[in-house]
């Protein structure tokens, strides 16, 4: 059986190509944010598994749990049927569960054409702005791209931050710095 990125690339293509000859990759790159949030919750990927639902069910309760989220439900599940086409299309075909990895594909080709790449900064403390800014300005020469950073606290770090950007994981914690040096004093 293919793993998800196998089946999610194709449809994550397809409606990346629609959207970019419509002009509507930020619409899109929205609502698939909106469904990677709504399926997050593992409850609701077991409540539209049920057999008993009809498709037409399931649909309705995704474009239900859409409405949560007015910023983009009403842009994204609007006048153009192309995203409740696609929701039916991966609901008749069991493919609902897969949303999350679809979104993280067709995020990955809207930042290859806007030459970007979005960041996620992981410290122990709040950056302060000038730490942003010579976090952003090392990773654009690094990655000769646009970044878009998010930053995140985790206090179980020591110190030192973990960088994530795509598929490339920085490492600059304390923690791993002090694993390696124990590393190195037992062998």
């Amino acid at each position: 059986m293919a793993d998800n990125n196998t089946i999610a690339r194709p449809y994550a293509q397809a409606i990346f190509d629609l959207a970019q000859e419509n002009n509507a990759l930020d619409l899109w790159a929205g609502g698939l944010d909106i469904a990677k949030s709504i399926l997050a919750d593992g409850a609701v990927i077991e409540f539209l598994s049920k057999p008993e639902l009809s498709n037409k069910q399931k649909l309705d309760f995704i474009c239900d749990l859409f409405s949560a989220f007015e910023q983009h439900s009403s842009l994204f599940l609007g006048d153009d049927k192309s995203a409740i086409n696609f929701l039916k299309l991966l609901i008749e075909n069991d493919r609902v569960s897969i949303l999350p990895d679809i979104a993280e594909h067709f995020n990955v080709l809207k930042s290859n054409v806007e030459n970007s790449v979005d960041v996620t900064v992981t410290s122990a403390v709040p950056l302060d702005e000038d730490q942003k800014i010579a976090i952003s300005e090392a990773l654009k020469k690094r990655f000769s791209r646009e970044i878009h950073m998010q930053t995140e606290i985790d206090e179980t770090l020591i110190g030192g931050a973990i960088i994530r950007a795509g598929d490339v994981v920085i490492d600059g914690s304390l923690r791993s710095g002090l694993s390696g040096l124990a590393n190195e004093l037992t062998t």
